[in-house]
C-alpha cells in the first residue's frame, strides 16, 4: 500500500477506529501519531456529540478539531470550544415533531446543541440521568438551537420506527442512523458527515483522491463514497460492507491501525525503490485499484 498522494485519513469512532468497550488501543494511538508524523491529516468525523470527545483529545491531531454530531459542529476539543455550527431552524423542527407526534403517538425527543445534551422528560436511555436538562416538550429546548435532534419511540419496531421517521421527515432534514438501538437522528438538511468533510477538505485544497475514509454504520455511506478510497471494518453494517472499496480487520482487532501501518510501510518501500532508482508500481496500482 502506498502514500503516495494520499493528503489524510477521516475516520468514524464508534464501531470502527474505538474497540467495542470505546476504548482506544495502544496500537490504534501508535498507528495515528505515525500518520500525523508523516505528513497526513487525521480527521475525526463522528456522531458523537461535543461532550463525548474530551478523553479522546489525544486522538484528534496537531489541529485539534473534530467534525462531530454527524458534521453539525466543528468542535475544538481541547480548548472545548465550538469553532462552526450547522443547526436546524425552530420552525423545521416544529413542523417535523408535530408530524412524527401524528404518526408515531409514542414518540420522544432530546436535542444536541451547543448548551449540550436536554430532553423531554419522558426521553429516557442508558445514558440519560435526573441531572439533565429536561422540559414537558421539546420546544422548550431549542435555545439555543440545535445540531442534531434525537428520537425514540419504544412502542414501535426499530425498523418500523426507522422507516417512519424518514417517510415523515422527508427532505426537511437528514435522517440518520449511527448504531445506537432505536434512536433516530435528524440533522439540517444536507448536514452529515460527507458534507461536513467536503468543506474541511476544499479549505485545505485536499481533494478526493486524496482521502482514506473508515466506516462502519450507514452514517457514513455519503462519507465513504466521496472519498478517494473507502475502507469498511469487519463488523461494519452490511450496507457499508457491500459498497466500501475494502474490507479490513475488525474494530476490537484494530483495523484501521492495520490500515495505517500498512500505508506507512508502503511509504517505506517507496523511498528505498526510488533511491534506488526503481519504482513502486505495486503502490501506485493500489490507489487506482
Amino acid at each position: 500500500m502506498s502514500t503516495r498522494g494520499i493528503r489524510l485519513v477521516a475516520t468514524d469512532l464508534d464501531g470502527t477506529l474505538l474497540r467495542s468497550d470505546g476504548a482506544c488501543s495502544g496500537h490504534t494511538r501508535a498507528a495515528l501519531a505515525a500518520v500525523e508524523r508523516a505528513g497526513i491529516q487525521v480527521v475525526l468525523v463522528t456522531a458523537r456529540p461535543p461532550r463525548w470527545l474530551h478523553d479522546l483529545a489525544d486522538l484528534v491531531g496537531g489541529h485539534g478539531l473534530a467534525l462531530c454530531c454527524n458534521g453539525a459542529f466543528i468542535y475544538d476539543v481541547r480548548s472545548r470550544r465550538i469553532i462552526a455550527e450547522h443547526c436546524l431552524t425552530a420552525a423545521d423542527v416544529g413542523q417535523i415533531t408535530v408530524d412524527l407526534r401524528n404518526s408515531l403517538p409514542g414518540i420522544v425527543f432530546a436535542v444536541e446543541s451547543s448548551r449540550g445534551f436536554a430532553r423531554e422528560r419522558d426521553y429516557l436511555d442508558a445514558y440519560t440521568t435526573p441531572q439533565d436538562l429536561s422540559a414537558p416538550m421539546l420546544e422548550d429546548l431549542l435555545d439555543p438551537l440545535p445540531g442534531k435532534v434525537l428520537a425514540r419511540c419504544n412502542d414501535v419496531p426499530e425498523v418500523q420506527f426507522h422507516q417512519v421517521v424518514a417517510e415523515v421527515v422527508g427532505d426537511r432534514a437528514v435522517v440518520s442512523y449511527s448504531g445506537a438501538s432505536g434512536l433516530a437522528e435528524m440533522s439540517a438538511a444536507g448536514v452529515t458527515k460527507a458534507a461536513a468533510l467536503v468543506d474541511w477538505c476544499a479549505a485545505r485544497g485536499i481533494g478526493s483522491a486524496e482521502v482514506f475514509a473508515f466506516g462502519d454504520m450507514p452514517n457514513d455511506l455519503p462519507m465513504l463514497r466521496w472519498a478517494g478510497r473507502s475502507f469498511g471494518v469487519a463488523n461494519a453494517h452490511q450496507d457499508v460492507l457491500a459498497m466500501v472499496d475494502e474490507v479490513c480487520a475488525s474494530n476490537d482487532d484494530d483495523g484501521v491501525a492495520q490500515v495505517l501501518e500498512s500505508l506507512l510501510a508502503g511509504t517505506r518501500q517507496e523511498a528505498t525503490d526510488i533511491a534506488a532508482g526503481g519504482d513502486s508500481a505495486s503502490g501506485a496500482a493500489y490507489l487506482r485499484g
